[in-house]
């Protein structure tokens, strides 16, 4: 659990950041960076659009029930 709050709550520092960027940079190269970046921001777009569809979904049929009553 203190691993986790240390990773998430801030304990990486600019050398840390800077260090995991440069072993990516070194492990997949500079020509497949962007291709990378680009599949992840369309696979947090595709979560987000689930997500949106998910809730709409919710609250249509916590509107339904309520009409019901």
């Amino acid at each position: 659990m203190n691993t986790l709050f240390a990773f998430f709550g801030g304990g990486l520092g600019g050398q840390e950041i800077l260090l995991i960027l440069m072993v990516i940079l070194i492990f997949f190269g500079a020509k497949k960076i962007p291709e990378l970046a680009r599949g992840l921001g369309k696979g947090i777009r595709e979560f987000k659009d689930a997500t949106k569809e998910i809730k709409n979904d919710i609250e249509e049929s916590a509107k339904i029930e309520e009409e019901k009553r």
